[in-house]
């Protein structure tokens, strides 16, 4: 076997372990999917009526938020995910397993994979759940099947670069309560952006963070692809973001890794 060959197959033994991890473990998986689903169900039927009564569609109305508010709440189940992920590495770091990898003949990138494809399934599971539950509740997307492999592959390509974030954020962590809190700025993005509300219902300042920061770009370019509103500026916005946070995410949870053999 090559070198590549031995890392692929140390990744898959590393997958295999996460996702057994995850199998034995499924209240995190749980808590992960009930949150997002709590939230829709909460802004959909308590401020629902009022909110869309405010997007300016002649219908409003809570049938129009449900499809206003779907894409930012499947956001935010990416986000609830990594911080998922941000806690399954403080803690694969503090109870020693990670210093027991590095004393076996194994890929070192493997550990790291593992956790990043194994979180990659998780979310993807979770955004399945989520999205059946919007249906269920009145979201009524109007995509093509072509359309439709786009938003996955936009989903896809936005839960590797937000999970790579969230693997350096588990490894900075002195501990695993730290890393529970890290990642919480990640579930307050869609918040400050585009998720719940126009942004043009917000002050100027607020208004420029929340056109411009990563979450409200990715989000306009989902909520065009999955109900057929223009796109414009918002695709290429959200592939920039997905690429640096992709490109930093990775480099900064690499060198965390190979500089921290222990904790």
């Amino acid at each position: 076997m090559t070198t590549r060959s031995y890392a692929v197959s140390d990744s898959a033994t590393m997958l295999r372990r996460n996702l057994r991890h995850m199998l034995r473990y499924p209240s995190m998986t749980v808590m992960l999917i009930g949150m997002p689903v709590v939230l829709l169900l909460l802004f959909v039927y308590v401020f629902g009526g009022t909110l869309g009564a405010g997007l300016g569609d002649p219908a409003g109305g809570r049938a129009a938020y449900i499809d206003y508010v779907t894409p930012g709440i499947l956001l935010m189940t990416v986000a609830s995910s990594a911080q998922g992920t941000a806690i399954s590495v403080a803690t694969d770091m503090t109870e020693g397993i990670i210093a027991r990898f590095r004393t076996m003949a194994i890929s070192r990138a493997s550990v790291l994979t593992g956790h990043v494809v194994g979180s990659l399934i998780q979310t993807m599971i979770s955004l399945v759940v989520v999205t059946g539950v919007a249906v269920a509740v009145g979201f009524r997307p109007t995509a093509t099947p072509v359309e439709w492999i786009a938003a996955i592959g936009l989903l896809a390509a936005f839960t590797v670069a937000v999970t790579w974030l969230s693997v350096a954020l588990g490894l900075v962590s002195q501990s695993v309560e730290t890393a529970s809190n890290l990642p919480m700025f990640l579930i307050l993005l869609p918040f400050l952006g585009s998720g719940f509300v126009p942004t043009d219902s917000m002050p100027a300042a607020l208004r420029w963070f929340a056109e411009y920061q990563p979450f409200s770009p990715v989000i306009e370019t989902l909520r065009g692809l999955l109900l057929g509103e223009p796109i414009g500026a918002n695709g290429r916005l959200a592939a920039a973001w997905i690429a640096v946070i992709a490109t930093f995410g990775y480099v900064w949870a690499k060198r965390l890794f190979e500089r921290r053999p222990t904790r």
